[in-house]
């Protein structure tokens, strides 16, 4: 039996035509409502006292674009972006990690405060955090937002590597406390690296998730994409929000897209590689026993319970 009937009967010839009658209704039903909407944009604006405006898609709503101070604009609200987003991913990663560590602790006294400390910033909203830091350290506007991403997005990725650790198999730890290791060695050498890989998909998201939040920071007065954008659009008017918008919309999407498919790229090259980064991790410990059978044995161990 083939993989692909294990779980379901092969579609015969008639419900093989349902799914193709059912994808052409669809693509054209959907290319029917993009019609709509673009003939939508198309049609002069009609405000409440009469007055008649041109339609969205009116070449002189559109003609702000070819200024060089409107790109010059943009061009600072996406370096801006990137900025933040870059600092705080780094810097999140690393307090995840830490995070991680004090959720795993073997001392109570160390594990419940990390425990309150991390559900405490799990459930705070970044734009208050964005605020209350602005405003009770005198960070600036740039920290201010970076702070805030750092914090909360630390705290997630900080759950999602002490889950990947936890799904490990047991044998992983103990093999390193065999041949000598700390605990703090075995959990950096060892788990971490197989932890982040599996978890890599979650890791990339919430990075995805850590850009867009970056629109956040016009609370703070932070000149980020959107922020730029919405002061542009009171510059230049309402007659050019839309265009604005939609080419801030445009960029990121360009942005989110371009970090997902690194993101899934990263996996499929970690999935591939098998147990590359487990068999990594087995030389670092067999080269800290100094060599010798058992630390042999105990790389090839936690080799075979990455592949697991």
């Amino acid at each position: 039996m083939s993989q692909a009937t294990v779980l379901y009967d092969a579609p015969g010839p008639k419900a093989r035509r349902r799914s193709r009658v059912i994808s052409v209704v669809g693509v054209l039903a959907l290319a029917a409502l993009l019609g709509w909407v673009v003939w939508r944009l198309a049609q002069p604006q009609v405000a409440v006292n009469g007055n008649e405006t041109p339609g969205m898609l009116d070449p002189s709503r559109w003609d702000a674009l070819a200024y060089s101070e409107v790109w010059q604009g943009i061009g600072e609200g996406v370096w801006n972006t990137l900025r933040a987003a870059v600092v705080a991913m780094a810097g999140a990663l690393l307090l995840g990690v830490l995070f991680a560590f004090g959720r795993l602790a073997d001392s109570l006294l160390i594990r419940i405060p990390v425990t309150v400390v991390l559900e405490f910033f799990r459930g705070m909203p970044v734009l208050l955090m964005m605020l209350f830091i602005l405003l009770v350290a005198s960070t600036g506007a740039f920290w201010a937002v970076v702070i805030a991403l750092i914090v909360y997005n630390g705290a997630i990725v900080g759950e999602a590597l002490r889950a990947g650790i936890v799904s490990l198999s047991k044998g992983q730890r103990e093999a390193g406390l065999s041949i000598g290791l700390t605990p703090v060695h075995t959990r950096l050498i060892i788990e971490f690296p197989q932890a982040f890989t599996q978890m890599l998909p979650i890791l990339i998201a919430q990075m995805v998730v850590l850009l867009k939040d970056t629109s956040l920071g016009y609370i703070v007065a932070y000149a980020e994409l959107a922020s730029t954008v919405k002061n542009m659009s009171n510059y230049y008017g309402n007659r050019y929000m839309f265009t604005f918008w939609l080419v801030a919309v445009v960029i990121y999407l360009a942005i989110n897209l371009t970090v997902s498919w690194l993101g899934r790229r990263a996996a499929r090259m970690a999935a591939a590689r098998g147990g590359a980064v487990t068999g990594a991790a087995g030389a670092v410990v067999d080269a800290s026993a100094g060599g010798g059978g058992a630390a042999g044995t105990v790389a090839g161990g936690a080799g075979g319970g990455g592949r697991t």
